[in-house]
């Protein structure tokens, strides 16, 4: 559905080196009736997925811990991050994307893993669409250590912790990220483990 009360009037690229990064005009019509000419940027990097793997009989979960450069350069004093599994679609589906970034990161092999729902993480700058997964994990469907690709220069290490200790990283901060805090909430809520 179109929305009426916006029109395009002119895009910039200004970076297209990693993602594409776009300065936007466009007129707006605000609620009194009035139209208004404004610009924004906006970065896209491609929609993503992440995943929560979660064994309900041990209650743990599978979490992952890199280097992140843009928390280093807003105080994040080592940079490193816990996080979700997550990785751009890359021209997959969502369910597709999230099976490999999972065997690629953690090293774990899911099936079927169920889609709980889909948000965008930070709307005023990111056209990402992040789509959200959870599944069930056993040790037997560890098929490597895991670790992310050496082409795409990650270095992930796989943290498999108590869901009551990665719930308590939120509160006293060391997990910090988005998408993971949504997902071990979720879980919480929803007696995942």
């Amino acid at each position: 559905m179109q929305n009426e009360r916006v029109k395009i009037t002119g895009t910039e690229i200004l970076s297209n080196n990693w993602y594409t990064l776009k300065k936007v005009i466009y007129e707006y019509q605000k609620a009194d009736g009035t139209w208004q000419i404004q610009q924004r940027e906006a970065y896209d990097r491609g929609n993503g997925a992440t995943i929560l793997l979660y064994n309900r009989e041990r209650k743990t979960v599978v979490l992952t811990r890199q280097f992140r450069l843009p928390t280093f350069i807003n105080g994040n004093p080592n940079g490193m991050m816990i996080e979700a599994c997550a990785g751009l679609l890359d021209k997959d589906d969502a369910a597709t994307c999230i099976v490999r970034e999972t065997e690629e990161e953690t090293g774990y092999r899911v099936h079927q893993p169920r889609k709980i729902f889909e948000a965008y993480m930070s709307p005023g700058s990111v056209t990402e669409v992040l789509h959200f997964f959870v599944a069930e994990y056993d040790h037997s469907m560890q098929v490597h250590p895991g670790g992310g690709i050496e082409q795409e220069q990650e270095d992930i290490e796989v943290l498999e912790m108590p869901a009551t200790l990665a719930l308590e990283m939120i509160g006293d901060g060391r997990i910090k990220d988005a998408k993971t805090i949504m997902l071990l909430q979720y879980a919480a809520l929803h007696q995942l483990v």
